[in-house]
């Protein structure tokens, strides 16, 4: 798939058909994430995969409560498309990822936290594993799957990582569902920008 096709097809895949991921496109895709950037050199990143029901039943518990909190949040945007994209979105929340052929936990070493830092220095971590996290959508895209993406809260987080033995230091920024996706289901309207409209030559 060439390059901007790529750019153009990635989207949140949250409705998939029952067809098998292998671990073969599972390895190359997190091979793609390993080549992101690194503020280290280090590449302190490590990943959990979730493949059988069990596995992904028992980690995705937290979701289903965390998910019933924001629908009852009074959240509520002003924006029409926002609100349509917010209420497809939430009530799919444990599905999206329960129904993925693979979820993956990736997990960044991190030794003073990402809570207390006292400039944008002490986010280097935290942004490079954002770079891993993209390579791994587009890589997904690339491969023809779809990719399912969430950010847990900091509760939720903490839950998941005590379930599966995640070593000290090591945090969870989200979790990322790898699947066939549903060519079928709906598709949420989003506002479309341009770059003619996003940039301020010399100044704002």
């Amino acid at each position: 798939m060439e390059f901007y096709e790529v750019i153009n097809k990635r989207r949140t895949i949250r409705d998939w058909i029952d067809m098998e991921v292998s671990t073969e496109q599972i390895e190359r895709i997190i091979d793609a994430g390993l080549a992101a950037p690194s503020n280290d050199h280090m590449r302190r990143w490590e990943f959990i995969l979730l493949h059988t029901d069990e596995e992904k039943e028992r980690a995705l518990q937290f979701i289903a409560e965390s998910s019933k909190k924001q629908t009852d949040s009074q959240y509520i945007p002003d924006d029409e498309k926002t609100q349509m994209c917010y209420g497809y979105a939430i009530p799919r929340q444990y599905a999206m990822f329960r129904n993925a052929s693979f979820v993956i936990i990736p997990l960044f070493q991190t030794i003073h936290g990402i809570y207390n830092v006292t400039d944008l220095s002490g986010l280097n971590n935290f942004a490079s594993i954002w770079c891993v996290i993209e390579n791994i959508l587009l890589a997904a895209t690339a491969e023809g799957l779809g990719a399912s993406l969430r950010i847990p809260t900091n509760e939720e987080s903490e839950n998941v990582r005590g379930l599966l033995n995640v070593p000290d230091h090591y945090v969870m920024p989200c979790y990322i569902g790898i699947g066939y996706p549903d060519e079928n289901a709906k598709k949420i309207q989003q506002h479309i920008y341009h770059a003619k409209e996003k940039i301020h030559y010399g100044n704002w």
